[in-house]
């Protein structure tokens, strides 16, 4: 019996945080990752041998996921190192050039949320499809779309109006490709995470930690780590939950539940 090609994810903005953490779960199972940040830096290398410590076979790409142009490079050469994409995680992502009234808000800070949280996430996962959709899918392997938007596609944050603006495309994009993609059997998922503790809460943290221990802002009274948004996608990504699609994954512990 020939055995099933191994599963393979590219993950985007994977050197740290929730990115990394997923690298690891899906490594876990027996996925090939390649792993991208916008630069080869210490850090992208440093997550290389953290996952290569694993086992599965890894590869770093860096590149800028907000140059639509790099797309097909990018794609090409995480192809050529671990084999046919089974799942694409977009996951990177931006926040605001600065806090603040939204009345205030820059044209670039807006631009630069929606380039890499939105325009990026439409045009990549465009490309991955379009490739995926040439070729004989019937080899056993589970096909999956993974886009991350943020609670904030929902629930307003409005010292970052332009963050929740271009979280609210992502979130459409999901629903988009969902419903292209169906009838292919390519499943799409929209993860919306909550208080993580990432670097980009840092600077906010003690203050939502206070809101979690003195408010109950979050119904499971803790902060969420990396770790856990990345079992997440690993359970997605393996196909887990059969015959879902479309759907958002809330990993908020309960937050944006209406509560009187």
């Amino acid at each position: 019996m020939i055995a099933a090609p191994r599963h393979a994810v590219l993950i985007t903005g994977s050197s740290r945080g929730i990115g990394l953490a997923a690298a690891l779960e899906l490594a876990e199972i027996g996925f090939a990752i390649a792993l991208n940040g916008p630069a080869d830096d210490d850090e992208l290398r440093e997550a290389e041998a953290t996952v290569a410590a694993t086992g599965v076979p890894v590869v770093r790409v860096a590149g800028d996921v907000g140059d639509l142009s790099s797309h097909d490079v990018l794609l090409d050469r995480v192809e050529n190192a671990i084999g046919p994409l089974s799942t694409l995680i977009n996951n990177a992502g931006v926040s605001v050039m600065d806090r603040g009234d939204p009345l205030d808000v820059s044209e670039a800070s807006y631009d630069r949320c929606q380039t890499v949280n939105a325009k990026a996430q439409f045009f990549l996962g465009q490309r991955w499809a379009r490739r995926l959709l040439t070729r004989p899918r019937d080899d056993g392997r589970f096909y999956s779309l993974i886009n991350v938007s943020s609670s904030n596609a929902a629930a307003v944050a409005e010292p970052r109006a332009e963050y929740c603006v271009s979280k609210a495309a992502s979130a459409m994009i999901s629903k988009v490709f969902a419903v292209r993609l169906g009838r292919e059997n390519i499943a799409v998922y929209d993860i919306q995470p909550g208080l993580i503790e990432t670097a980009m809460t840092r600077a906010v943290s003690q203050t939502y930690q206070r809101r979690i221990d003195e408010e109950g802002l979050t119904l499971i009274r803790r902060f969420g780590q990396p770790r856990d948004v990345g079992r997440i996608m690993a359970t997605l990504a393996s196909g887990a939950l059969p015959y879902t699609t479309g759907h958002v994954i809330s990993a908020d512990a309960g937050m944006l539940v209406p509560r009187f």
